[in-house]
């Protein structure tokens, strides 16, 4: 088989709709917590033309007080922000690397639209599971682990 065909039997694998089981950090000490909570809600989509779309949310995020969307106080939008990731654009599979690239167009955090989100990633049954490499969360070096199961 040659390598241009095993690349796009990958990124066959990484297309569908895919449900978050599990997220959470790895810090240098070992310890592992749960950012957007140990039942936080997400889903991930890839399709064959090279274009994905992630959300992830913290399912215990307080209403705002107001009906209007851009009606929340200063506190109700820090929540709001804080417990939700959410962003789009293309991929690119490295088969080699063991990786996908995500080349961020949109995202609810301003300072990766034009960027690379590179995860490293295996495939186990129905489930695909991503990591990060090392990144700033809250002051510190951790590393994520994404766990997501097929849907469709």
């Amino acid at each position: 088989m040659g390598r241009k065909t095993a690349v796009k039997m990958e990124k066959e694998k990484f297309i569908g709709t895919w449900k978050l089981a599990s997220f959470d950090m790895q810090h240098p000490d070992g310890q592992r917590t749960y950012p957007l909570g140990k039942d936080a809600a997400g889903i991930i989509m890839y399709d064959a033309n090279g274009r994905m779309s992630v959300q992830i949310m913290r399912p215990d995020r307080p209403e705002f007080a107001s009906d209007e969307q851009l009606g929340g106080t200063p506190a109700e939008i820090k929540t709001a922000f804080e417990g939700f990731v959410s962003y789009f654009g293309a991929y690119e599979v490295n088969q080699e690397e063991g990786t996908v690239t995500h080349h961020v167009k949109g995202c609810l955090f301003p300072n990766w639209v034009g960027k690379a989100q590179k995860r490293f990633f295996e495939f186990s049954g129905n489930r695909l599971i991503l990591s990060t490499p090392p990144v700033l969360w809250d002051g510190q070096q951790v590393t994520g682990a994404l766990t997501w199961e097929r849907t469709g």
